[in-house]
């Protein structure tokens, strides 16, 4: 073989591996999470803030793309969500602060494989004080979890969490608070509970996080976010101060 030749093949097996990282999804943005390169691509919105969403001052909010769910368990999980804490007259919902997206970064990160918790065996069932202790995850709890409470719907409904009516899911998500679902892997209370507290966290947690878009869920409470420095107003009389994230000190 030529040296002329031998380029020639160096030169299309380059051009050839390129097109196979481009084309698997290597390239995009050096890491595909979740499992499937489906899971990081947002789609076009349907209900809620399924997708890269604009912000209220119009720009895209990268913070909303998937890293952990498929799109099928984003849609009970912002769903569940909305239940616990749903939208009224007064203010947004669960689905609108983007509570689904942060519980999804959560447990594609350190919480969700339960890093900073001891997890070696032996396991035993402990006191309700002692809090979790058991082998699995958060991020495999969150997964039987999802599939149960399809189970259970379609057990009890005949249909998918998602189709059913507010007061059907609120039935669906009482009967896993009450324990009145008998599950072999996890506790339904216990995933109930831990659904409803990363909830809470995602409502008023910063928006860096994913959750609490437009910072609405501070806004709701009056509360003012993460500011810098109070040292100007300390010795005033009370008044209302616009929240800031921790984005805005960058």
């Amino acid at each position: 073989m030529t040296e002329d030749n031998h380029l020639d093949k160096e030169e299309k097996e380059r051009l050839s591996r390129r097109k196979f990282i481009k084309n698997s999804g290597i390239a995009v943005g050096g890491l595909a999470v979740g499992g499937a390169l489906g899971s990081v691509i947002p789609w076009k919105k349907e209900t809620g803030n399924q997708g890269i969403e604009k912000g209220a001052k119009g720009e895209k909010n990268y913070n909303q793309a998937l890293m952990n769910f498929t799109q099928a368990e984003f849609k009970v999980i912002d769903a569940a969500t909305e239940r616990i804490f749903p939208k009224d007259d007064k203010a947004p919902g669960a689905s609108d602060l983007g509570v689904a997206f942060y519980i999804d970064h959560q447990l594609a990160g350190s919480y969700g494989f339960n890093a900073r918790d001891y997890m070696e065996a032996p396991f035993f069932h402990g006191e309700e004080v002692q809090g979790y202790q058991g082998r699995m995850k958060r991020r495999e709890i969150f997964k039987i979890g999802i599939r149960e409470l399809q189970n259970y719907s379609h057990e009890k409904f005949d249909k998918g969490f998602t189709e059913l009516e507010a007061d059907q899911q609120d039935e669906i998500l009482k009967d896993f608070a009450e324990d009145n679902v008998n599950l072999s892997t996890v506790s339904a209370s216990g995933f109930f509970n831990l659904l409803r507290s990363v909830t809470l966290e995602g409502l008023y947690s910063d928006p860096l996080y994913g959750g609490n878009v437009d910072m609405d869920g501070w806004k709701m409470r009056n509360y003012p976010g993460n500011q810098m420095s109070y040292k100007d107003i300390i010795e005033k009389d009370f008044q209302e101060i616009e929240p800031t994230s921790l984005q805005d000190h960058m």
